[in-house]
């Protein structure tokens, strides 16, 4: 049997790498603490568990889930109400809003529903690692648009080639950003539309930290004037709410955008569970203060974090979004060499940079979803087993 070519540009997932390596450790009896993995562990709103249970227990969610091209019409209109209460959008449920098995599946079936076999697509370096694949699956070829602390890791839009601009059909950007937890400003979101309007370009904003954020403004690229004209911006219930597992979000904006996301993703599943997309809507509607629970909590181990971190010798600023910690290595360690460090001596498994794109080289990324008692012990074996480092 042979496999398709396309599969030969596809590295391993960083996240199932990651997991094997914390299972193999864990398999010699290492007692690993994971800082690698952005999954919430504390629990889901009782309240939204409840709905879904009830929705469960109804026969008629037991069927093909409702408008399964689109999702559910209840939910869409959750969302725009969500959109508008949280970010003063307006959006068009019937045309604007597409319900997603999370915002993965919105960054693949973006680049299948707007770009053609050998395109160009712009896509910041360091990003998150699924881009590249959904680019490569739809016969592009990514082009890595730089991100360096200097310019608070956003990306110089002039310092594009303008040829490669010229035959750039998309554009992935990630605000708050993973992984180095920076975040957009009004004037970098306004220069985005202008740009993409200039040269034609899709944006596939990519949003799921969104309420993730410390001391600014929460941002929706769709709040900027002309945005809806130049691309859309996916979202997700996975990181406000800790839904990860239940997999369920939203494309919102243009609506030829929109209605090709519709149109592969019709094609390619069947749709939401209908208990599921209830369950999003109790959500949406009734958990603004779990939001902000869950910034405080994440605020809380962040300083405990950056606490030791400083006594280490680290001096870097600490990121306004997201919850993690994008850290400068020590001189003379790669971004890997580092991780392997980590674990080797205080047996905690971060993420190398490295694996986020060439940029990423001479960081590793920290994550603060672990149990309080966990990080704490983390901490601990980190101050007592590495030493004052030099940057």
């Amino acid at each position: 049997m042979h496999t398709a070519d396309r599969l030969k540009k596809v590295p391993p997932y960083l996240f199932m790498t990651l997991r094997n390596k914390i299972a193999e450790a864990r398999r010699r009896g290492v007692d690993v603490i994971s800082l690698a993995i952005g999954d919430p562990v504390d629990p889901t709103p009782p309240n939204v568990v409840d709905a879904l249970s009830a929705a469960a227990r109804n026969p008629e969610n037991h069927r093909y889930p409702t408008d399964e091209e689109w999702g559910m019409l209840a939910f869409r209109e959750a969302v725009a109400r969500w959109y508008g209460r949280r970010y003063g959008v307006d959006l068009d449920p019937g045309k604007e809003i597409v319900a997603l098995i999370g915002s993965k599946e919105g960054c693949h079936h973006f680049a299948l529903g707007v770009v053609n076999p050998g395109d160009v697509v712009l896509v910041t370096d360091p990003g998150y690692p699924g881009y590249k694949p959904s680019i490569w699956f739809a016969g592009a070829e990514p082009w890595p648009v730089a991100m360096r602390a200097e310019n608070g890791f956003l990306p110089k839009l002039a310092d594009i080639p303008t040829d490669i601009a010229k035959k750039a059909a998309a554009f992935y950007l990630n605000y708050p950003n993973n992984p180095t937890g920076a975040v957009a400003t009004k004037e970098f979101l306004a220069d985005l539309v202008d740009f993409a309007k200039s040269y034609d370009i899709a944006v596939c904003f990519d949003n799921p930290y969104s309420e993730v954020v410390f001391g600014v403004d929460r941002l929706s690229f769709l709040s900027m004037p002309g945005a809806k004209n130049v691309g859309v911006e996916l979202n997700s219930l996975s990181k406000p709410y800790n839904m990860t597992g239940w997999r369920i979000g939203m494309a919102c904006g243009n609506p030829d955008i929109v209605g090709a996301i519709a149109k592969v993703k019709s094609n390619t599943d069947s749709g939401i569970f209908n208990a599921i997309q209830y369950a999003g809507i109790e959500a949406l509607d009734n958990c603004d203060d779990f939001i902000g629970k869950m910034v405080g909590i994440y605020r809380n181990r962040r300083e405990r974090v950056l606490t030791v971190l400083r006594d280490l010798g680290w001096q870097s600023d600490p990121p306004c979004g997201t919850f993690y910690l994008w850290i400068p290595v020590p001189r003379r360690y790669t971004s890997g060499e580092f991780c392997d460090l980590l674990l080797e001596k205080c047996a905690v498994v971060a993420a190398p940079g490295a694996k986020y794109g060439g940029n990423g080289e001479g960081y590793i990324r920290l994550s603060l979803t672990v149990e309080d008692h966990r990080l704490d012990e983390a901490l601990r074996r980190m101050r007592a087993n590495l030493s004052k480092f030099e940057f």
